[in-house]
């Protein structure tokens, strides 16, 4: 039987949540190259040096980031899919998972956009890996409302991903809030599977 998190345990958790959230911020406004340890480090009140006592340096970091990311959107992706019962109901809770998680965390959708390269080996193979489970989520999802090959399904899966996942580069915080902007994006991604 494991013993309860202590404070310490709790704080050492929070701060590390504290340093992907930074580091996923300014990976996005300045690009990996662009960012140090001191930055962000310094983005949640420690130096640099300290960053590695939760951290193996900046490409783990980023690599934490991008793992993270991958990992929420399997999980959440799952939950929702066993959740629904119909198969167009299904497609559709996922289609609003997908854009709520864009329209929440444009931060990672623009540094896995730009970033991804610089990743470790192991870390790309795991968000690569990760990325699949996703799309076949999304694929066995769509499979009952179309009688077409599983080329084109993946087809129509990515492409919608493609739609949606390009709302962080082409609208302003303030539109990304705006429920109206979730709702165009879920018509358009519907209409884009389903065409």
């Amino acid at each position: 039987m494991t013993s309860p998190p202590t404070a310490r345990d709790r704080a050492k958790a929070e701060r590390a949540d504290s340093l992907l959230h930074e580091a996923a911020r300014l990976f996005a406004e300045r690009g990996y190259s662009g960012v140090s340890l001191e930055d962000i480090g310094s983005a949640v009140g420690v130096s640099g040096p300290a960053v590695y006592r939760h951290f193996a340096g900046k490409q783990a970091l980023l690599g934490a980031v991008l793992v993270k990311v991958s990992e929420d959107l399997v999980s959440g992706g799952s939950r929702v899919a066993e959740s629904s019962w119909g198969d167009e109901e299904r497609m559709l809770a996922l289609i609003g998972f997908h854009v709520d998680f864009a329209l929440t965390h444009a931060d990672v959708i623009r540094v896995q956009d730009r970033d991804l390269a610089h990743l470790s080996d192991a870390d790309r193979a795991e968000v690569r890996r990760l990325q699949r489970i996703y799309i076949d989520l999304w694929i066995s999802a769509l499979a009952p409302l179309h009688d077409v090959p599983a080329d084109e399904l993946r087809l129509r899966v990515q492409a919608c991903f493609g739609l949606i996942n390009s709302t962080p580069h082409s609208t302003r915080s303030a539109a990304r809030s705006n429920r109206s902007t979730a709702t165009i994006l879920t018509a358009m991604a519907r209409a884009a599977l389903t065409s």
